[in-house]
């Protein structure tokens, strides 16, 4: 599902962003491909306690997806050096070992001198930076942060997957003014 913005509604300053995905490397434009989703954005890591975390998103993703819901991972090896594979080993090992199907997209910085754009974004707006791998970011249809989830809440932890039907149910709405 294709995202899709209110007519004349500008890019949400969230979703105003162009990352490489992992599949093809092609760049997108975040807004083009999901403005007006809810989206769940993650930085995974392969070696990882929480590795595991990759079925409870790819169910996640399964469960809401027809409804506007994406999950977006961003491979990182920003904590313990716990995603020291290349791009192309990532892809293979999220796909046979998980059956991940949802958006993965390039090796990202989150934290550091060289974070990433998004990133840089997601924790400016947040005031919450990531603190290990798997932590998570929720934003709303209107590109707004909801909230922000520690590596330790689970995919199918209640409070998280309320909040996604909480904002699943809303509307899409080019009058709530300001967007973050």
């Amino acid at each position: 599902m294709l995202g899709s913005l209110p007519a004349g509604a500008a890019c949400p300053p969230a979703l105003d962003f162009t990352v490489r995905t992992l599949a093809d490397q092609s760049e997108i434009k975040l807004c083009e491909q999901y403005a007006g989703q809810v989206l769940l954005v993650v930085n995974t890591a392969s070696r990882c306690a929480f590795t595991k975390q990759y079925d409870g998103l790819e169910a996640l993703y399964a469960r809401y997806r027809e409804r506007g819901f994406s999950v977006l991972g961003f491979p990182s090896n920003d904590f313990g050096g716990q995603e020291p594979g290349s791009e192309e080993q990532i892809q293979d090992f999220c796909r046979t070992t998980y059956g991940v199907e949802f958006p993965m997209f390039g090796k990202t910085h989150v934290r550091g001198d060289q974070i990433d754009p998004l990133w840089r974004h997601l924790v400016e707006v947040s005031g919450t930076r990531p603190k290990w791998n798997f932590y998570k970011y929720l934003i709303g249809r209107d590109g707004r942060i909801i909230n922000t989830y520690s590596s330790m809440t689970s995919p199918d932890s209640k409070r998280l997957v309320k909040d996604i039907e909480n904002a699943l149910a809303e509307p899409i709405d080019g009058d709530k003014g300001s967007l973050q």
